[in-house]
């Protein structure tokens, strides 16, 4: 069975992720992937991969990944969140990163750190 890799992003870094996919394409053939909302379509539109799209962030889409960590779901993460603005859903932000961190779930918050867990 393929491990699972969430794509999540905040607004001011769909763009970046989207780039990061596309470049990656490759190596994200092996893994099943979801995502939140928006991020999911973008993603599935310019890599034509398959992502299963979670609701968006806002939504409930960071807690229903969280949830799906918990469930061991979901094998890896890539958010890439925005430091510099505020989130009107920071408090879900912040419950996914640290039920991430309970269960021992690679989390990749920047290209640096994707590349090096994709690799």
């Amino acid at each position: 069975m393929k491990k699972v890799i969430a794509l999540i992003a905040h607004d001011n870094k769909k763009k970046e992720l989207v780039e990061w996919a596309v470049k990656n394409k490759t190596a994200l053939k092996n893994y099943t992937l979801c995502g939140t909302g928006h991020t999911a379509k973008l993603v599935e539109d310019a890599t034509g991969l398959k992502v299963e799209a979670l609701l968006p962030g806002p939504m409930g889409g960071d807690q229903q990944a969280g949830a799906r960590i918990a469930e061991g779901k979901i094998d890896m993460v890539i958010f890439f969140w925005d430091p510099l603005s505020a989130q009107p859903h920071d408090p879900d932000v912040k419950a996914l990163l640290r039920i991430a961190v309970v269960y021992d779930i690679p989390i990749a918050q920047n290209k640096s750190t994707a590349d090096c867990l994709i690799k």
